[in-house]
């Protein structure tokens, strides 16, 4: 990929043919489960830039789009580039508070929202039909091309823009990538676009390599598996750790020779779950490392370093502290830039984590909050919490600092405080256990599957 792109802004709108529709018109770029190859997303976003310009929108400006995943999500994403303006993604999980409070921060000139939906809640891409209201007759805020709210899993959503330029040069790492899907392959794509991982690992890339996107027809463990066997060419499932447990617990009836491998993003996955998905079906489990701040920072897509990870090609990682830092020409966040997050090209992740001298892999350790004291003794609550998320009859687990140890536990089957407390006696110092265990049907979620750490969020959960 040839990444002399200079400089571009969200007023560039040219990045978009030349990045994305490069391909073969007849190529399919999305099986859903119709196919549409590049010449029908050509037409329809083009159809969809009228509109938008029609109801306001104009370079310079933003369009807001809270869509669900869906064919009209795609067509008005690239619609809105092409028209040579900024684009806002809300989820459209938020609440109408939440995204009047974003809609009132960003004021974008057009409002895209739907105005009907069919499908059903399982349904992994929606049929919708999109309205587009005038919201504000102003420029956009920042000259980025799009505008993403952090996922919010240990606080308050914060306002994140990446520039086109820095898009390209995300999709042009990922060509670099070993073990990324290929021209030709499939890529099953189960992250939400919303989000980074799906966003740029699953639409811009398998756009611009010519790799077909294929949504399950909906979001279980035997509709993934029938994704994968519907066609005969290579395919990688992309998703999080929620979707390694959903499909660790499905059986295939048949085998899959398609399956090359899963990639997963979001929060570490437990030893127990990647070794269950591996034995279940005996394709690598790559895991990958990024933030919304500067997307893909690096990789293990054959599964051989896990739990560490290679930085991606061009993206520069170093321990500081204790703390990962991350190579990052300019701060990504909208609004007053925090020293503490972002400072002289590095982006500070917050991540506790290591960088070996020699070897240059990076290993993850959780949260940098994550190390407290007890007693004088330090302990790490992401292991505490991964010797009780591998507890026999534990579903998922948080270990939070609330006055104490304390750990949040979804059962899977049968479980009592007193029978978990009996097996982490065996497992853990007496100084790193939990000293309150709260067992709740449900942990509470981002809108991207990760698990909730705000440690009023999760007391709210467990008295509700």
């Amino acid at each position: 990929m040839d990444q002399s792109t200079g400089n571009l802004t969200a007023e560039d709108p040219g990045w978009v043919d030349d990045i994305l529709f490069s391909g073969h018109p007849t190529d399919v770029c999305l099986r859903l489960p119709e196919s549409i190859d590049r010449v029908t997303l050509h037409r329809l976003v083009t159809a969809a830039q009228d509109r938008l310009i029609a109801a306001g929108l104009r370079p310079g400006g933003a369009a807001a789009l809270r869509l669900p995943p869906s064919l009209a999500y795609v067509v008005n994403l690239l619609a809105t580039w092409r028209t040579g303006a900024q684009a806002i993604l809300l989820d459209h999980r938020l609440t109408d508070h939440e995204v009047d409070r974003a809609l009132a921060r960003l004021t974008p000139q057009v409002v895209i929202a739907p105005l009907r939906t069919s499908g059903g809640a399982l349904k992994v891409f929606v049929d919708v039909t999109e309205s587009i209201t005038r919201y504000a007759d102003r420029p956009a805020v920042s000259g980025h091309a799009v505008i993403q709210l952090s996922s919010g899993s240990t606080g308050p959503s914060k306002v994140i823009g990446r520039t086109a330029t820095d898009l390209v040069a995300e999709v042009g790492r990922y060509t670099r990538i070993d073990g990324v899907p290929l021209p030709g392959e499939r890529i099953i794509l189960l992250p939400s676009m919303v989000h980074v991982l799906g966003l740029v690992g699953g639409l811009l890339y398998g756009l611009h390599a010519g790799v077909e996107l294929v949504p399950p027809q909906r979001l279980s463990g035997d509709a993934v598996l029938a994704a994968i066997a519907a066609d005969p060419t290579p395919a990688t499932v992309l998703g999080v750790p929620f979707h390694i447990g959903l499909l660790a617990s499905t059986r295939p009836s048949d085998p899959l020779p398609q399956l090359r491998r899963m990639t997963t993003g979001g929060e570490l996955v437990p030893a127990a779950v990647a070794q269950a998905f591996t034995d279940r079906y005996g394709v690598p489990l790559g895991n990958m490392y990024g933030m919304t701040e500067v997307g893909v920072i690096g990789t293990d897509l054959h599964g051989a370093h896990r739990p560490s990870i290679a930085p991606a090609p061009g993206i520069e990682v170093r321990e500081s502290g204790g703390e990962l830092w991350v190579s990052c020409p300019a701060s990504p966040y909208v609004g007053l830039s925090d020293p503490t997050r972002w400072a002289d090209g590095w982006l500070h992740t917050r991540d506790a984590g290591i960088v070996d001298a020699e070897s240059g892999l990076v290993t993850v350790r959780g949260r940098l909050d994550s190390q407290v004291s007890v007693g004088g003794m330090k302990v790490d609550l992401t292991e505490v919490e991964a010797t009780v998320a591998e507890l026999p009859g534990v579903a998922a687990a948080v270990v939070v600092w609330d006055d104490g140890i304390t750990a949040y536990v979804q059962p899977d089957g049968p479980l009592s405080e007193e029978m978990l407390d009996k097996l982490l006696a065996e497992r853990l110092a007496g100084y790193k256990r939990p000293r309150v265990l709260r067992l709740l049907d449900a942990l509470p979620r981002t809108t991207t599957g990760k698990l909730v750490r705000s440690t009023g969020a999760l007391r709210s959960a467990a008295t509700s």
